[in-house]
């Protein structure tokens, strides 16, 4: 058995082999690489990744990454291709097929039979003199020198490089595009993630109470109107306009320095200038502000005017943090 700190040193010598795998990849990037981009951006079709064994594994990967950032594209099993799922390829889709040594007996079969479809094919191999490499459009090189598995066997630094260069061709298809975050929204409106992206402040007061008083409110009044909505906070509005805020702690304090409290009104305790925010603001923005401020609470408005409350609470029930 192995030591703890062996264990480590193997541990560390495949990531620093990988990591050198991939530092190279950089090296290998020619204008093959800008045409495929091209090809994908001008294409009316979708893109078709196939790969058979670990590269079908990194190509169902691809495939979600591209879908997700805004790039249609299917998964299409080399072995399955040859036994009738062919047909998913229509006329101008782009097809990318994965492989390592570019010569296993599938990929042989289903190359000349996509090029007779008259689909693009652009090759993602280690080697570049393969027969997927040469007859292809276009070759993505993935060569790596060894991979990390001690018996330099096991797909690792092969695979970690093409999950590489599927990431760098999904990120330079979304800087060309200008694929920004609200286009991300679109396509992850689930999760935690999806309500960062798009949920939004007046999303979550929309049914709420917005606590209020005026400045000339008794302090017995300020006590019901925060009791009764549940924020611990009231704005305090003269007429239209927001004038100050009110919360438990101003209360707190002020029971602390008087015991005549039959003449204190609203305009007595209010703090001046609150904290605000927009009601089309983000929600993880509105947490942003309220961690940034060690505040629960902020005063919503709509181009200045007064509109509700939005509390901590609220944010965290909705799973954004």
């Amino acid at each position: 058995m192995k030591t703890p700190q062996e264990i480590l040193a193997i541990a560390k010598k495949t990531i620093d082999t990988e990591a050198e795998a991939i530092a190279n990849l950089a090296n290998l990037l020619n204008n093959d690489f800008s045409h495929v981009v091209q090809l994908i951006i001008e294409s009316n079709g979708r893109v078709i990744i196939t790969g058979i064994g670990k590269s079908a594994n990194i190509a169902q990967k691809i495939v979600a990454t591209l879908n997700s950032t805004g790039t249609p594209s299917v998964f299409m099993h080399a072995a399955d291709a040859i036994h009738g799922d062919l047909g998913n390829v229509q006329k101008d889709d782009i097809v990318i097929a994965i492989s390592k040594s570019g010569n296993t007996p599938e990929i042989k079969v289903l190359v000349p039979l996509v090029k007779s479809m008259g689909n693009k094919l652009v090759a993602l191999t280690g080697n570049i003199d393969s027969y997927l490499s040469q007859q292809a459009d276009y070759t993505l090189d993935s060569t790596v020198s060894k991979e990390a598995c001690p018996n330099n066997l096991a797909p690792t630094s092969s695979t970690t490089a093409q999950l590489v260069i599927g990431d760098a061709l999904s990120t330079c298809l979304q800087e060309v595009r200008g694929f920004t975050s609200k286009d991300f929204a679109k396509y992850h409106p689930g999760g935690a993630l999806g309500k960062r992206l798009y949920l939004t402040v007046e999303d979550i007061i929309e049914h709420t109470d917005a606590p209020k008083v005026s400045p000339s409110t008794p302090l017995k009044d300020v006590i019901i109107e925060i009791s009764s909505k549940r924020f611990g906070i009231t704005a305090v509005l003269d007429g239209d306009k927001l004038v100050g805020v009110i919360t438990d702690g101003d209360l707190r304090r002020m029971l602390g320095k008087t015991t005549d409290i039959d003449a204190v009104t609203a305009a007595d305790i209010m703090g001046g200038n609150p904290k605000t925010i927009e009601k089309d603001t983000l929600a993880a923005e509105a947490l942003q502000v309220m961690e940034s401020n060690s505040i629960t609470q902020l005063l919503v408005v709509e181009k200045g005017a007064y509109v509700g409350v939005i509390h901590l609470h609220d944010i965290l029930k909705e799973g954004i943090l």
